[in-house]
């Protein structure tokens, strides 16, 4: 492989970032999308002029690379695309910004990592591994290298489904005498080492060696000779890590300890389990494991003997080995506290919910709720999500303690761009509440309301309003119209009601709420001042533009008196200003104000956080306006791309950037590229959010546009008569304008 190299005349390598026994890394540029991305070139060395090892070879390598790409999770590297160029195999992976654990720790000259960096890597490649394994994927391959540390701290997983591949193709970095690939002993678990089938606990093991490595410097048999590494995982209980390091915490050495048993069964049984021991440790003074496994006896260790199979012999360093596939997962975590057994392994007999289990389980839904007050909603859905299947396990499934983290985890789905699993969520913590605590409890109003809410996310609006309008009578009825939550359902319906074009009553009933709230809780509050922004949403949308920026404008200054210069509430009445003076016609004001805006976006929030993209957004918007749109161009795909990245590809905000791109494309003239990208921003939000959603036909009409401007004009009056006729059918399908 050469710099500047185009493979299938898309991605150009730029640099070459990493070697390996697998193959190259390199830096490239997607020439399609704009975007920076790492293309791992994976050149067979072994017998590939046989044309049926080749076939096979191929066919595995895209089995592999189906399997990677269809994982999605933030703790999991994404995998773009995949092929075969010029007899070379390749994958194109999203660019890591980080550091990979091994390097972390060289650049630490070898010493252990902060103890709190090393618990939240653990938390965070535990809920990585809890959802491949779900998927019935297992690494293999979990070491130091395969494990990366971004910028932003969040950790991600490399390599999956490539370990069995590398196994196949036979890769190595060194060679025995003898010229036969051997495997590094060092993370490997004591059924990959005797050559037995594979589940979840081995990769736990392999996790157990890393996280003994990172807290310690060393990996739990740090030794020079490969045979006595491997004699170590089989026979050596490993040193307990706080003789090497007194301040690691009791519960965590614990854990490491059990992720390293010798016996599969004696491990965690999954890496949900592991993850619930790391939070319950993290906030517990003492440790309290959720499974209690007795000692086996000496016959069962006898009859557990593990017997070194033929190609261990002679081993040196070099790559791992490879194990076979997925067993049946063991059964359901919550049956050790009905007093039930697990495969293999005695536990204790629980005749009601431990206080320490409930009390760890309630630690974490607060753990959930602080993630989501700093706007990690991805990390706090994944939280509340777990607690909330855990909470049903112990307690029942309609417990209040469980539907509060089932509603916590669908106003997080919500966050996340996951609308539909948002509104299924609440329609049956809805229900359930109805149930147990009566149609017209505050919970489960409450419940009803965010329903709501999510239906209008799904541009579902007239369902919107009744469901506001059914809620906001109860609560007259129940609380008062002066009551806090009764006005904010009226918040709600104002700003829904502007969504079914009803702006004249969008705007007054802003208004009235407006007026009551400073009322009833005095013009500075903060529900006071989210009305008043509602109100200047209303003014925007009936083109009073003057009247939303000194609005928006007021609404600022009210909020950085009373919560500070950088709330993000402050922030967010700056970005809006900026909108008002760009439909103004003052671009030029627009720009300053959102260079100043992501200045202090990244300073507080950080430069990838879905509000200074948004800013950027702004900043991106108006260059074009100014006519500025090669500048417009590339910071609509830089913006594209990180929204990717952070968010998704599906995410509204990512598609929200990609019309971007696609529209300064269409000024640049550029309108085959403009095509390609309307399309795919129609396609996505169609499986979204369904074929006649507005936001879909809108799409859909971008679509036909760009047909005629690159003269293909039959096309674009097929898709512009579709459009219409959704649109019908929509309209007469039970979302008609509300009378």
């Amino acid at each position: 492989m050469g710099e500047n190299r185009l493979i299938q005349g898309r991605y150009r390598l730029l640099d070459l970032i990493g070697r390996g026994g697998m193959g190259e890394v390199w830096r490239a540029r997607d020439e399609s999308l704009g975007r920076q991305v790492a293309v791992k070139c994976l050149k067979p060395v072994g017998p590939q002029d046989d044309p049926s090892f080749t076939r096979v070879l191929r066919e595995r390598f895209r089995r592999e690379a189906r399997v990677a790409a269809a994982l999605s999770h933030r703790g999991v590297t994404v995998i773009h695309d995949f092929g075969e160029y010029d007899g070379v195999l390749y994958l194109v992976m999203e660019l890591l910004e980080g550091r990979d654990l091994s390097r972390l720790l060289e650049d630490n000259k070898g010493h252990p990592l902060p103890v709190d960096d090393v618990i939240d890597i653990a938390q965070q490649v535990a809920a990585a591994l809890a959802y491949t394994h779900q998927q019935g994927i297992v690494h293999r391959d979990l070491k130091p290298a395969n494990i990366v540390r971004l910028t932003d701290g969040t950790v991600k997983i490399c390599d999956f489904g490539i370990a069995r591949l590398g196994h196949d193709i036979g890769f190595t970095a060194r060679l025995t005498g003898t010229g036969i690939a051997m495997g590094t002993p060092h993370y490997m678990s004591p059924e990959q080492i005797g050559g037995t089938e594979v589940d979840q606990r081995s990769d736990l093991y392999s996790l157990g060696c890393v996280l003994y490595e990172i807290a310690t410097g060393a990996p739990p048999f740090d030794l020079d000779d490969a045979w006595a590494i491997l004699i170590g995982h089989r026979d050596t209980p490993p040193r307990p890590p706080r003789a090497h390091r007194p301040e690691l915490p009791a519960p965590f050495e614990r854990i490491v300890l059990d992720l390293l048993a010798k016996q599969p069964e004696e491990r965690p049984y999954d890496a949900g389990e592991l993850g619930r021991r790391l939070a319950a440790g993290r906030t517990a003074a003492t440790y309290v494991p959720t499974v209690v496994t007795g000692q086996p006896r000496a016959d069962e260790s006898a009859a557990h003997e593990i017997r070194l199979p033929a190609w261990t012999r002679g081993m040196t360093t070099g790559h791992k080995a490879v194990g076979a596939g997925l067993r049946a997962v063991p059964p359901d975590p919550g049956a050790a506290l009905r007093g039930a057994w697990t495969a293999g392994a005695r536990v204790a007999v629980l005749s009601r919910p431990a206080p320490d289990a409930v009390a760890a389980l309630t630690a974490r839904h607060h753990e959930g709720l602080g993630l989501a007050r700093r706007g990690r909603w991805a990390e706090a859905r994944d939280v509340h999500l777990t607690v909330a299947a855990e909470r049903a396990a112990l307690l029942g499934p309609d417990h209040p303690d469980t539907l509060a983290s089932r509603y916590e985890a669908a106003f997080t789905l919500s966050r996340t761009g996951r609308a539909a699993d948002a509104l299924r969520a609440y329609t049956d913590v809805a229900a359930a509440r109805a149930r147990v605590l009566g149609p017209e409890h505050p919970d489960t109003l409450a419940a009803r309301q965010e329903t709501a809410y999510v239906l209008g996310q799904l541009g579902r609006h007239f369902e919107a309003h009744q469901g506001y309008t059914s809620v906001l009578a109860a609560r007259m009825r129940v609380l008062g119209p002066d009551h806090p939550d009764t006005l904010r359902c009226r918040h709600n319906l104002a700003f829904n009601l502007s969504r079914l074009g009803r702006l004249e009553d969008s705007y007054r009933m802003a208004l009235d709420v407006a007026a009551a709230r400073a009322r009833v809780l005095g013009p500075d509050h903060p529900d006071t001042l989210v009305t008043r922004y509602e109100v200047a949403y209303a003014l925007g949308q009936l083109a009073r533009w003057d009247e939303a920026l000194r609005t928006y404008r007021e609404v600022a200054d009210a909020r950085a008196r009373t919560l500070g210069a950088d709330h993000p509430d402050t922030l967010a009445a700056r970005y809006e200003a900026g909108i008002s003076l760009g439909r103004l016609g003052r671009s030029a004001d627009a720009l300053r104000l959102y260079r100043d805006l992501i200045e202090d976006r990244t300073r507080v929030q950080g430069a990838t956080h879905p509000e200074t993209l948004r800013a950027r957004h702004g900043l991106g918007v108006n260059l074009g306006r100014l006519d500025r749109w090669e500048e417009a161009l590339a910071e609509a795909r830089d913006v594209c791309a990180l929204r990717e990245r952070v968010l998704g590809a599906d995410h509204p905000d990512t598609l929200v950037s990609r019309r971007e791109v696609a529209v300064a494309l269409g000024w640049l003239g550029r309108w085959a590229d403009a095509l390609t990208e309307y399309r795919r921003v129609a396609t996505a939000r169609e499986r979204v959010l369904g074929p006649d959603h507005p936001d879909t036909l809108a799409s859909r009409n971008d679509e036909a546009h760009c047909l005629e401007q690159l003269g293909r004009g039959s096309e674009a009056v097929e898709l512009y008569r579709r459009v219409a006729v959704l649109s019908r059918q929509r309209a007469s399908g039970g979302h008609r304008p509300v009378p």
